[in-house]
C-alpha cells in the first residue's frame, strides 16, 4: 500500500465527520458566509462586490456538495446560490 493510499484511509473518517457536522450546522455556515461577504463588501465600499459574490457562491456550492454528498442524485451540479451580481 502506498503513501497516498494510507493517507486516504486515515482521512476517510475525518471527511465523514466534517460532512456530518456541516449537515448539522448548514444554516449557520450559510449565514456566516453571507455575513462575512456583507462585512467585506462594506469595508471595501463595494469595490470588489462582484468578486465577493462569486467567492461566496463558490463557497456555498462547496458546502452544498459536502452536506448533500450521500443523497441520491447529488452529483455536484448544483448552481451557485444567490442572485447574480448587480452591474
Amino acid at each position: 500500500m502506498g503513501l497516498l493510499d494510507n493517507l486516504k484511509a486515515k482521512l476517510g473518517p475525518a471527511k465523514d465527520k466534517v460532512s456530518g457536522l456541516a449537515q448539522q450546522h448548514e444554516g449557520k455556515i450559510q449565514h456566516g458566509l453571507d455575513r462575512a461577504a456583507r462585512t467585506v463588501d462594506e469595508r471595501t465600499k463595494g469595490k470588489y462586490s462582484d468578486r465577493i459574490q462569486s467567492g461566496t457562491g463558490k463557497a456555498k456550492s462547496a458546502v452544498d456538495r459536502i452536506t448533500h454528498k450521500n443523497e441520491p442524485g447529488a452529483g455536484g451540479t448544483t448552481p451557485p446560490a444567490g442572485p447574480p451580481p448587480a452591474s
